[in-house]
């Protein structure tokens, strides 16, 4: 049965907004982005493909003893093994992390036994350790290399492991209101995360689409500027995209008890200080 749409309320922005997820990459200039985050903001942050897992671990205990509130990504294809597993359990425990994100991971060989979130899962279940959160990954507008059926497939299979669900970058609104509809039909509940484009220049922005596998929001940008103006904000020094219209057009459901949408997870790509600018700017509008 199709969701009823709701009634558009005033307070959307601000329930989106207040308390963002802010993600990170696990590079030098990761200490600098921190300095520019409210204090005690979540912060997740992310399994770089060149400096592997270990990078995330020591990132996410420094930031915790600090008392950012840490929810590392721990990319199922970078893990080894179970003592692999336990090893990174424990450490996390033991710097006060309760909230981990398991994505796949975009490896192409698995560093070892786990080739999937789901097995990752699973392991995680069967291990001495615990987390009050565990989020998993979901594609609005699918995945590169995968069936809608087997992403639906995959969904059901990680479901019952976790608590949340993060969305995959994503410029259109309407297109993630139409999954979470769907993934409701399919008798999944779980609250959802929306992963929201922080604020930068439409040039590197562009880029790191394209690298992600987003071609229709690419689309959908192009479309809503307008080719005009598309052109100007690509080549334009100071074309910058703000995640405005995305928020607007996800504001109407982020009360609805159907829909659940909690919050935003804002992908920042290690460029803080414009995003948390513009956040604040809607907060006071």
């Amino acid at each position: 049965m199709a969701l009823e749409s709701p009634q558009p309320t005033t307070d959307g922005v601000h329930s989106l907004l207040a308390d963002p997820k802010f993600e990170l990459m696990p590079f030098d200039s990761m200490g600098e982005q921190l300095d520019h985050l409210p204090e005690g903001a979540t912060v997740a942050v992310t399994t770089s493909p060149t400096l592997g897992i270990d990078a995330t671990i020591e990132w996410t205990e420094k930031a915790a003893a600090e008392g950012y509130e840490m929810i590392p990504h721990i990319a199922a294809r970078y893990v080894e093994d179970r003592e692999h597993l336990d090893e990174i359990a424990r450490r996390l425990t033991e710097a006060g992390v309760t909230d981990i994100f398991v994505p796949g991971g975009d490896r192409e060989e698995p560093a070892g036994e786990f080739a999937s979130a789901y097995e990752f899962l699973v392991a995680l279940e069967e291990s001495e350790y615990e987390f009050e959160e565990v989020g998993i990954t979901g594609y609005p507008e699918g995945h590169e290399f995968l069936s809608e059926e087997t992403l639906a497939g995959a969904m059901e299979q990680k479901a019952p492991y976790a608590t949340y669900i993060v969305t995959q970058l994503c410029y259109d609104p309407d297109a993630i209101v139409e999954w979470v509809a769907e993934i409701r039909e399919q008798g999944i509940e779980l609250p959802v995360d929306v992963g929201i484009p922080g604020v930068m220049k439409y040039q590197r922005l562009l880029g790191i689409s394209q690298k992600v596998g987003v071609g229709d929001s690419i689309k959908f940008l192009r479309k809503t500027s307008g080719v005009l103006g598309f052109v100007k904000q690509l080549v334009g020094s100071r074309g910058k995209y703000t995640p405005t219209a995305l928020v607007e057009g996800l504001a109407p459901y982020a009360g609805d008890d159907q829909y659940r949408l909690r919050n935003v997870h804002v992908y920042t790509f290690n460029q803080v200080p414009d995003s948390e600018e513009w956040r604040r700017e809607m907060l006071e509008r």
